[in-house]
């Protein structure tokens, strides 16, 4: 189970957050500034973090930063009133991975956390290996029977995603949001282009086929 830590001063707010998540199967904390946050990462693990930004004693951009210059890449969703082009800059300078501006829609929040987690779950596992094919996450490079082949990014973050999950069906959206991101404006068919050419490169691969499933979207197969 995802471990989700919310630092937020409005408590009526974080109690919302908590509920809704924990009804979509998340472990919750709330806290109520960066340094409550900050402590309560010293004590426990958690996947990702809901973060104000207005808070007293530590605001949200100081939790982001103090977080990036120690080294943790722990997935960070901002929320705040503000919603001036500056400040959202300086939530994403300081490190943070997403933004969201209040009042927030929480059926779309909770498909926000999703997405960073599976992201950051994603790059976190850096390897995958499926019969004698291997892809390296760090440079981006496929292995097969002595050769290997080096992808662009998109590319092969869908090789990848899908198989990280062998059998399941992905479609266009779900794709869209896990590797372009959740605002893109990319028309999702760039999907369809990007697997066009997946399956050129992989033609001569023992292990992998990505299939299409008409009007719903792909998935990787293992071959027997």
């Amino acid at each position: 189970m995802f471990k989700i830590l919310i630092a937020e001063d409005d408590r009526e707010l974080c109690l919302l957050f908590q509920r809704v998540l924990t009804k979509n199967g998340y472990a919750v904390k709330g806290v109520a500034n960066g340094q409550e946050a900050l402590d309560a990462l010293d004590q426990d693990y958690y996947d990702l973090i809901i973060s104000d930004i207005m808070m007293p004693v530590m605001d949200g951009y100081a939790l982001v930063r103090s977080l990036r210059e120690a080294g943790s890449n722990l997935p960070v969703l901002m929320i705040t009133a503000k919603d001036a082009f500056d400040d959202m800059r300086m939530g994403f300078l300081s490190g943070t991975d997403d933004y969201m501006v209040k009042p927030v829609n929480v059926n779309e929040m909770v498909l926000r956390v999703g997405a960073l987690l599976r992201r950051a779950q994603m790059i976190n596992e850096r390897r995958q290996t499926v019969g004698g094919t291997v892809m390296e996450y760090d440079s981006m490079t496929v292995s097969w029977d002595g050769k290997s082949l080096a992808l662009p990014q998109k590319e092969f973050m869908l090789l990848y995603k899908l198989a990280s999950y062998p059998g399941r069906i992905f479609t266009r959206q779900q794709l869209m949001d896990d590797i372009w991101g959740y605002d893109t404006e990319t028309d999702p068919h760039t999907v369809d282009v990007h697997i066009g050419r997946l399956r050129e490169r992989l033609r001569d691969n023992p292990d992998l086929q990505i299939v299409t499933m008409r009007g719903v979207g792909y998935k990787a197969v293992k071959k027997l």
